[in-house]
């Protein structure tokens, strides 16, 4: 049992290699694949559960460590460690991947590569918030961008052109796999140079290590003030971390690989993959530019709040309902953005506190609402082989229960009282408004939007005049189907009447980044 805690994260971190091992190995057929892909999958998930069991969130500083010399002439280590901001979010990880997975039942083309992809997925986004050393941070960052491309270009929608230039026309889940691809890739490359230039002056790759150096720093550095080196890095930072979030005007290439991406592929990719994008700010942004972070933290509040405000806009405005739940999620994350943007100007403040747990808890409510709405939107999709808002119409009656789900989860993405989205949107708010006043009160424009396209959502799908089309031919959400999405209101619910027991373990970790 011992062996056991010294290695927790460890097991954790390499159970998807193991579980693409056995894959591998297990025969092609498909019955068998997906039941053993979904047993697999729950291995990370009981995992963490035993580590939040045994996190202690009294205990400042990192927890469970794991330090081995991994690549000695640079001093980069094996370095794994958690808090109570990455052990969140790898349980909203580990709780994601075999949901997908059971939501995936459907897939028939290439199952064993498609279950293969998702763990190697699971692999990078769980390294990327497990790892206290920078290098291994970006291997796992750049490593989780691979499964995803062919996960959205061999499995992502088949309908659909996108014309290049000159009447050159592709498919349009080819073009939005490698636009996402290129967007990512574009913004890391300045986040592996600033990652070098701060191995090279520190002597070191490890977080906790550079933490101390980097930061006493005075001086001259490559014939340049140390400020002037400082604010560059701090801007490649953000810029790739900007557009993993996605903030505006960053976020173009989000709503294309949602809308081509398979359904379980939107469900990762909006509940996990753009939480990557606010874990680079919350871990190594405030702690490694705590003064470029409170001289630029009004340029943040204002991208954020633009990105609350259009998001919504631009959600509102949209006809295919998985476009719609696309463009919220850059209204959603916008809040992210906007609360971290209030703790790096107030740091150290109870303003600062308050915006900083409500960005966390955000990213992880986002990340339960944004995964079931696609969901729902896959399960309308896979009966009426369409997502336009225009073709149905008054369905309440034929699937009461796909109804009624689709409802609590929609009002858990409004930001309902008494579900988990209001308590942490509030928070944002409360946070932000003494500090950024008139931004975070612009940002209720954004807010009230969100109202405006969920109601308009509900409304062209549920309500009205029945659409006779579907008469006889539109079947309820079924028990699987139930499953998948169960845990998930679950949560929901929990979140929003019993908020303690994970804010209780995020805020010791923000109160530490101070």
């Amino acid at each position: 049992m011992d062996l056991m805690n010294e290695h927790l994260l460890s097991l954790i971190l390499l159970a998807p290699v193991f579980s693409v091992v056995v894959l591998m190995i297990l025969p092609n057929q498909k019955s068998m694949m997906r039941w053993a892909a979904l047993f697999l999958g729950l291995i990370p998930l009981v995992l963490s559960l035993v580590l939040w069991s045994k996190f202690d969130p009294v205990q400042s500083g990192f927890q469970f460590q794991e330090l081995v010399v991994w690549y000695p002439s640079i001093n980069s280590y094996y370095h794994l460690g958690v808090d109570g901001i990455s052990l969140t979010l790898v349980l909203l990880t580990t709780l994601l991947t075999p949901i997908a997975i059971l939501a995936s039942f459907n897939i028939q083309d290439r199952i064993k590569a498609y279950m293969v992809l998702f763990f190697l997925l699971e692999l990078g986004m769980l390294g990327v918030f497990l790892s206290l050393d920078l290098l291994m941070f970006f291997v796992f960052w750049e490593f989780g961008l691979v499964p995803m491309f062919f996960l959205i270009n061999q499995w992502g929608s088949e309908k659909g052109e996108r014309e290049l230039w000159a009447g050159v026309k592709v498919p349009a889940r080819s073009y939005a796999s490698v636009k996402f691809m290129l967007y990512t890739m574009a913004g890391s490359l300045g986040l592996l140079l600033s990652i070098q230039m701060i191995g090279l002056v520190s002597g070191t790759f490890d977080l906790v290590e550079v933490m101390k150096s980097w930061n006493s720093l005075e001086g001259s550095l490559f014939g340049f003030p140390i400020a002037t080196i400082k604010a560059v890095a701090f801007w490649a930072f953000v810029i790739a971390f900007a557009i993993k979030v996605p903030v505006w005007p960053f976020h173009t290439w989000l709503p294309d690989a949602h809308t081509e991406a398979p359904t379980a592929g939107s469900m990762i990719l909006a509940g996990v993959l753009l939480k990557l994008g606010g874990y680079g700010f919350l871990r190594l942004v405030l702690p490694l530019y705590p003064a470029e972070s409170r001289q630029y933290a009004w340029a943040l509040a204002l991208l954020a709040t633009i990105a609350i405000i259009a998001g919504a806009l631009a959600s509102y405005g949209q006809k295919d309902f998985k476009r719609l739940v696309a463009y919220s999620s850059v209204n959603h994350m916008g809040f992210v953005v906007l609360g971290i943007a209030a703790a790096a100007y107030a740091t150290g403040t109870q303003n600062a506190y308050i915006a900083m747990n409500g960005a966390v808890l955000q990213m992880f409510n986002h990340g339960l609402s944004a995964a079931g709405m696609f969901f729902l939107v896959g399960v309308l999709y896979e009966r009426t082989h369409t997502r336009n808002l225009e073709d149905f119409g008054g369905l309440f009656p034929l699937v009461p229960v796909y109804g009624g789900i689709l409802i609590f989860t929609s009002m858990a993405s409004l930001g309902l009282p008494g579900l988990g989205g209001f308590i942490s949107e509030f928070l944002v708010v409360r946070g932000s408004l003494p500090i950024f006043s008139v931004l975070t009160a612009l940002s209720m424009i954004g807010l009230f939007f969100t109202g405006a396209y969920i109601l308009k959502g509900l409304k062209k799908v549920l309500h009205g005049p029945m659409n006779d089309q579907w008469k006889g031919h539109l079947s309820e959400i079924n028990v699987r189907e139930v499953v998948v999405i169960a845990p998930l209101m679950v949560l929901m619910l929990l979140i929003g009447i019993w908020p303690a027991w994970i804010l209780d373990v995020i805020n010791r970790a923000v109160v530490m980044l101070f």
